[in-house]
């Protein structure tokens, strides 16, 4: 096993559970019927798919793609037909190992990365019962050894008495950060920089909790980007591509938006984003905020955008090489985490229709000429402070 991996506890701040068929038929009263989230055969595209209120939401094991035979977007047709360990705790650890990963940060995919598919149940209880069944599942799915599986709450967003009570609950069960959308508006409520959201960012500052912003989480436009004679791999990568930059308009809000301003203790997490677009950005936005006078115009704002960014929010990365070593260069080691996405289509994850390698091996090779102690920092301990982990 290569030499980072025997050095430090790597933790990978981006990793999926894929979710059991029966999460929450097995947790919620029947009296709900096909209101509850389930899977059934689809016989039209010849594979299992989830159902939320009786209409098809995603194919059950679309998600479950490390090691599979077939590039994306073609996919299992059936969970069973995968790797356990894309869903079962135990063969998980034993991944890991096999991967020379120590801990993982654990992520949803059925009800989409911010909980937004819930909306459509149309039923306010019920939606509640799904985001506390998940939670309650995720953490059971964490007991196999909390110290390396990371549990990370949903929240009902739509609600925020109830978001509030959720997030309390799910610290006190353990879980270490708050899964939260990035696009509010796209589910008709208010955008990131509305005050509404105050009371959310209060309270997670309070627990401790670090929010979570991963990629897709709001209006995925570039799903049909292309025309329909783009063949299906080609339009795919290039979905997976622009998937990554959604964040940058996150870090826009947030830096020049006035939430980290005021609240200065809480941490945020871009998630599946990379960072090698992470120092135009910023240049880009410290340059318009001068340029255009934002910092006449709020005064009480004593940060640049950029250092905003630097004081508590942070990126991560998994298959970049030459953009990686400058990155670091420009905006330091502090900010910048590891992550594999497994088991993703994009994942770090080896298999016969990839191009990934062995994340030791790819660590070894990315971080090639970076100093030991930016190297600690990136696979263990960035990670460690902002979700207070061994």
């Amino acid at each position: 096993m290569n030499a980072i991996v025997k050095e430090f506890k790597v933790i990978d701040s981006d990793t999926h559970v894929i979710e059991p068929y029966d999460l929450w038929t097995s947790r919620i009263s029947a009296k709900y019927g096909d209101k509850v989230p389930q899977v059934h055969w689809d016989s039209n595209m010849n594979e299992d798919a989830w159902y939320f209120n009786g209409e098809r939401t995603g194919a059950a094991a679309g998600a479950a793609m490390a090691g599979w035979h077939e590039y994306p977007p073609k996919r299992p047709q059936k969970l069973e037909m995968v790797d356990p360990s894309l869903y079962q705790n135990t063969a998980r650890l034993k991944k890991m190992d096999e991967y020379g990963i120590y801990a993982q940060i654990l992520y949803p995919n059925v009800a989409g990365f911010g909980a937004g598919r819930f909306l459509g149940l149309g039923d306010q209880e019920l939606m509640l019962l799904c985001v506390q069944a998940y939670n309650d599942w995720l953490t059971e799915w964490a007991s196999a050894d909390p110290k390396r599986l990371i549990a990370q709450c949903a929240l009902p967003f739509w609600n925020l008495d109830e978001t509030v009570k959720e997030m309390t609950r799910c610290a006190r069960l353990g879980h270490k950060g708050v899964i939260f959308c990035a696009e509010p508006e796209t589910f008709g409520l208010p955008k990131l920089t509305d005050p509404h959201w105050d009371r959310l960012w209060a309270a997670a500052q309070e627990l401790g909790l670090p929010i979570n912003f991963h990629v897709g989480a709001g209006d995925m436009w570039y799903f049909d980007m292309m025309h329909p004679s783009v063949k299906p791999h080609a339009a795919f990568a290039s979905m997976g591509a622009l998937f990554s930059l959604d964040l940058a308009q996150t870090i826009a809000q947030l830096t020049c938006g006035g939430v980290c301003h005021r609240f200065p203790n809480l941490n945020f997490v871009v998630v599946e984003s990379g960072v090698g677009w992470i120092p135009y950005q910023l240049a880009s936005l410290d340059y318009q905020w001068l340029n255009c006078g934002a910092h006449k115009e709020n005064p009480e704002y004593k940060l640049l955008p950029s250092e905003f960014f630097k004081r508590q929010i942070y990126g991560s990365f998994w298959f970049e090489k030459k953009t990686l070593k400058p990155t670091i260069d420009i905006i330091g080691a502090n900010n910048i985490l590891y992550e594999t996405d497994f088991p993703h289509p994009t994942s770090m994850s080896p298999g016969p229709a990839t191009s990934a390698t062995y994340p030791a091996l790819y660590m070894e090779e990315a971080f090639e000429g970076v100093a030991r102690a930016d190297v600690e920092k990136i696979v263990h301990g960035n990670a460690a402070r902002i979700y207070h982990l061994d």
